[in-house]
């Protein structure tokens, strides 16, 4: 064995090349999300807050919690969890015929899916009601059925429905795209039903764009108000939303109800969905640790 070689001194590593980022480091850029974030989320937020709790807990619980407002918490969370949740069901339904099925007139319905997105709310809440009002196009037929959509809370779970749509759609659709069919011909070629299938295979791969589409559509119905104030009727315990409420707090200049009111939406609607999120994650990490197995 050549000594020489063992011995031999080795020669100095080249440097390292110091990585090169496009954008700014960690703290400019933490900073700046930091900034931006408080300029326009957390210090209005902080406001809310501030102002209910100005004039003492017990004028802010008495406006929090009247009869007239407790039945439009109930009305306007209740009402957007079942849309969400219907939006849910027949998003992916919707979605999937989109990716997996060419039809005459495709490209037209990929396109109306997004008009919620680009049409004003008013004027959804003013067609819906057109549509459903006792001498509608679809009111005439209804109302004889004893179906009373326009001016109940039935026309305000389809005014959110309406405007919901669009998030469960949008964020399932890219997901399906990317699926590759291989995995439930395997399935199938394994002997597992459709349903076995869809459970077990497809499901855990939607589940997360699902919580999201889920997510996205609650939070957008929690604070409609265009769509919904026409076709809702505004009857005092009956078909009176909560943004309603806060507007007609703010007219009668009692901001301290208004700010009492959204402060209590804006706790109940983050922690829906901070559930919602962490219950994304759970399916996230629990879908990467199957995929490593």
């Amino acid at each position: 064995m050549n000594t020489a070689v063992l011995t031999a001194p080795l020669a100095p590593s080249a440097p390292k090349r110091k990585r090169r980022r496009v954008l700014p480091g960690f703290g400019p850029t933490m900073g700046f999300t930091l900034f931006y974030l408080s300029l326009l989320v957390l210090i209005p937020l902080s406001a809310v807050f501030i102002k209910s709790a100005g004039h003492g807990f017990d004028a802010f619980w008495a406006a929090a919690t009247a009869p007239r407002v407790l039945a439009s918490y109930k009305l306007s969370f209740g009402a957007s969890l079942l849309a969400a949740f219907i939006n849910l069901i027949f998003g992916l339904i919707l979605a999937w015929s989109l990716v997996r099925y060419e039809f005459p007139g495709k490209k037209l319905v990929d396109a109306l899916i997004d008009l919620p997105f680009a049409l004003p709310t008013a004027v959804a809440g003013i067609a819906l009601t057109a549509l459903y009002a006792k001498n509608g196009w679809m009111g005439q037929w209804l109302e004889p059925l004893g179906i009373k959509v326009a001016f109940t809370p039935l026309g305000i779970l389809v005014a959110l429905i309406f405007i919901g749509l669009p998030f469960i759609v949008r964020t399932v659709q890219p997901v399906l795209e990317d699926m590759e069919t291989e995995l439930e011909e395997a399935a199938a070629s394994l002997g597992a039903h459709r349903w076995q299938t869809f459970r077990l295979v497809v499901l855990p791969t939607l589940t997360p764009a699902l919580l999201t589409g889920f997510a996205l559509a609650f939070a957008r119905a929690v604070g409609e108000y265009g769509s919904v104030i026409f076709i809702a009727g505004n009857l005092p315990l009956v078909s009176e939303i909560t943004p309603l409420m806060i507007i007609s707090k703010l007219e009668q200049y009692d901001y301290v109800g208004a700010t009492a009111i959204a402060a209590v939406m804006l706790v109940f609607s983050f922690t829906l969905l901070l559930g919602i999120n962490g219950l994304q994650a759970w399916a996230s990490k629990r879908n990467g640790q199957e995929g490593r197995k």
